[in-house]
């Protein structure tokens, strides 16, 4: 009977140990990830190529996340942390926004805009809404639900929202675990629905792609009208497994989660043999737990002709890696689709490399309507300008 009580007893302290260690991971998730209004970062000391340079262009929001540019040429910005949208004039073109003008607020957790055809889209948690200036004063007069039974928070929260060239609808969800078999197709996935413009609801939903554990940054290729991702791998295989990818995603693909990661490695877990050879590939690997979420492609004139067309990438950084990483921007040369050298650093610093602290955490990439990239910071609250120097 002794022998039995010390079995269970201890049988009961590992099921505690492993039940605490999963909170433990979870909560640290959260924490770390989500930083809007942690206020604990300041203006960070960027480094650049030579020939560019780097401004504070706004600040005072609180988790800012992606941005986009109106018709009206202004940049606007999915300020999180405060259920908002805004707008940030620069009227004389110094570089600095004017104001933060309240173009929309409470929202729940907008993550990324776009304006498409004399509308505004915002992706929400629980799915998309519609916002109209009737007026033209800068302020959204109505508010119309698309969708918002889309899917509840899980581990990933943010929704991500694109056009295709045809006109439908795209959004992204991530899983709700690290790794696992989801029970509903639109999680760890992109789902497409018809055309929004005139309706007043989505409809048509189907699974456009499968198999993205957590594409947070959604943008189309401005010459193939190809949808390119980001795609955050998952955790608990050790500081370089998988890598972090990038995809031209092609409709109805399966890029392999959660059997296989980055298009090579098969999970130890829920992987087969031959589960590689099905999933599509990335069309560039970056170092693992960079937490890669925007991207955009230059298609400004600001900058030198060797940068035209070539991909940026926001990395947000680690936050399970012995040694962080990320915590800055890199560019992909591209020709085209393809990819014509490795991943390369383009702004670093908000990662203090002496004692591994962060002055900030990189978010979404935007070219202005100045060719300038916009990049905005969900730890400081910061929206950073990078333009090439005259």
């Amino acid at each position: 009977m002794t022998r039995k009580r010390i079995l269970y007893g201890l049988l009961a302290l590992v099921g505690i140990c492993a039940v605490t260690a999963v909170a433990i991971y979870f909560y640290a998730r959260q924490q770390i990830n989500f930083a809007g209004g942690r206020g604990d970062a300041q203006i960070a000391d960027i480094s650049l190529p030579d020939g560019f340079a780097i401004q504070v262009f706004a600040e005072g929001l609180r988790g800012p996340r992606f941005m986009a540019v109106g018709p009206d040429s202004v940049l606007y910005v999915a300020d999180r942390g405060n259920d908002r949208i805004v707008a940030l004039p620069d009227a004389n073109g110094d570089g600095q926004a004017d104001e933060i003008r309240v173009v929309a607020e409470g929202l729940n957790n907008p993550h990324n805009l776009i304006f498409h055809e004399g509308s505004w889209y915002v992706a929400v948690t629980e799915g998309v809404v519609r916002l109209n200036d009737s007026d033209g004063d800068g302020v959204a007069e109505s508010f119309t639900t698309l969708l918002d039974t889309f899917l509840p928070p899980g581990q990933h929260s943010s929704r991500t929202i694109a056009f295709l060239p045809d006109g439908r609808l795209l959004i992204s969800a991530g899983s709700t675990c690290n790794v696992c078999e989801e029970e509903d197709p639109r999680r760890a996935a992109i789902t497409v629905y018809d055309s929004p413009v005139g309706q007043d609801q989505l409809t048509g939903e189907q699974i456009y792609a499968s198999g993205l554990r957590n594409a947070v940054g959604l943008t189309i290729h401005p010459e193939t009208g190809q949808l390119w991702v980001t795609n955050n791998g998952r955790d608990l295989l050790g500081d370089d497994l998988p890598p972090e990818t990038v995809y031209s995603v092609t409709e109805g693909g399966d890029y392999g989660w959660p059997s296989c990661h980055s298009g090579t490695v098969v999970d130890p877990e829920f992987g087969f043999d031959g589960a590689c050879a099905v999933a599509g590939k990335p069309v560039v690997t970056i170092q693992a737990h960079s937490a890669p979420l925007g991207l955009t492609f230059y298609t400004g004139d600001a900058f030198p002709a060797e940068y035209q067309g070539d991909l940026f990438v926001a990395l947000h950084g680690s936050w399970n890696r012995s040694v962080p990483t990320g915590y800055k921007i890199v560019r992909v040369p591209l020709d085209g689709s393809i990819a014509t050298g490795p991943v390369e650093d383009f702004a670093t610093g908000w990662l203090n490399e002496a004692d591994y602290s962060s002055n900030g955490r990189p978010v979404g990439v935007t070219v202005g309507a100045d060719g300038a990239l916009y990049v905005s910071d969900d730890k400081g609250g910061y929206i950073y300008r990078i333009y090439a120097e005259p």
